[in-house]
């Protein structure tokens, strides 16, 4: 490399002549840096520099040379504000919830063929939102966790918008329901009792579905066990490895609900606390029959029967949501106890049990 031409009096280029390659690879240096005067070399007379030579000169220069912004790598550039991550998320939560205010608005303000039309709709709107469930649910409590240690606030921020969502279409099938253009019974194959709310997996062979009921349902249609009601249900969806040979993959289902005390104790909301009128729990069910392998009973049951098994007992307030999510998440890796914030545990610790 001809580096002469960086000295004190750099030779001017002849006619029509401009800079080799070579030199304009090391950079303007400063006049009186003498570690470059000291360089071995000259002219007619070029050096082989080694790639690691050439890298720390081109690291000298960079430094030696102002600059207003610096080749040279620095401190790591400072986290994006949460609001800046945030931002494409909470621009689709807008557009959703503005769809869900337009059906809201549709249905007081619209004839009533319009409004059927709308009622028709509605599905394909629920629909509609649970690729963003998806989203959100997954990425916040993705195991092992994905945004290192700024995972709890990150997981907290997205919790709380699929929770937002998730209560503002509750509300809107509740208010279209109140009309008569939406059924709420369960037993009716077209109604909507019940919505999806987001998916995501606790290890490499287990995945959890949320769905949400719009209102308080009999936790069977037979309304065994008495005085029950569910309110959410999680799908626990168990897949065989891969080295596990002749096993199925197979469902089981989990309930937050809670039981009446006031039907169950025959008391009168007259003469009762209405604090204490609902205990809520989480639970499973449990098959009574018929049998797995018997098609002709199936076709002949109107509905499984099955029993209530309760695994956690919460109180007598509703569990948010998220918070209920979050305790199902604590009995399915091991960690259930007396209910709970999820911080008590963290995701950490269930992505090492749930693993």
């Amino acid at each position: 490399m001809a580096t002469e031409q960086w000295f004190v009096e750099p030779l001017p280029p002849g006619p029509g002549e401009t800079p080799p390659p070579d030199d304009l690879e090391a950079g303007a240096q400063p006049c009186g840096d003498a570690s470059w005067l000291a360089s071995p070399g000259g002219p007619g007379d070029p050096p082989e520099a080694e790639p690691e030579d050439v890298q720390g000169q081109l690291q000298e220069a960079s430094t030696a040379t102002p600059s207003p912004e610096p080749l040279a790598p620095g401190p790591a550039p400072p986290r994006l504000p949460l609001d800046t991550m945030f931002s494409p998320i909470t621009e689709q939560l807008r557009y959703l919830l503005k769809k869900a205010d337009d059906f809201q608005s549709y249905l007081l303000y619209r004839d009533r063929v319009q409004k059927e039309q709308l009622a028709k709709a509605m599905p394909t709107f629920l629909q509609m939102c649970e690729p963003y469930f998806l989203y959100l649910e997954a990425a916040a409590r993705s195991v092992p966790p994905i945004y290192g240690a700024l995972q709890e606030l990150v997981r907290k921020g997205l919790l709380e918008i699929s929770q937002q969502l998730t209560l503002r279409l509750e509300q809107l099938v509740l208010m279209y329901a109140s009309f008569g253009f939406v059924d709420l019974e369960e037993t009716d194959p077209l109604s909507i009792s019940c919505f999806f709310c987001g998916r995501f997996s606790i290890s490499p062979s287990h995945e959890v579905s949320i769905f949400r009921y719009c209102a308080p349902a009999a936790y069977t249609a037979s309304r065994f066990p008495r005085y029950l009601y569910k309110k959410m249900r999680w799908n626990l969806e168990t897949t065989p490895e891969p080295s596990g040979r002749g096993q199925d993959s197979h469902v089981d289902y989990y309930f937050l609900c809670y039981r009446d005390t006031w039907e169950d104790t025959g008391k009168s909301p007259a003469n009762s606390c209405p604090q204490i009128q609902k205990l809520w729990s989480i639970g499973r069910w449990v098959p009574l029959g018929p049998a797995e392998d018997d098609l002709y009973s199936w076709i002949l049951c109107p509905q499984p029967p099955g029993d209530y098994q309760q695994l956690l007992t919460i109180g007598f307030e509703e569990p948010s949501h998220m918070l209920a999510t979050d305790l199902l998440v604590q009995i399915l890796t091991g960690q259930a106890g007396p209910a709970r914030p999820p911080s008590a545990a963290g995701p950490a610790a269930w992505a090492a049990q749930g693993s």
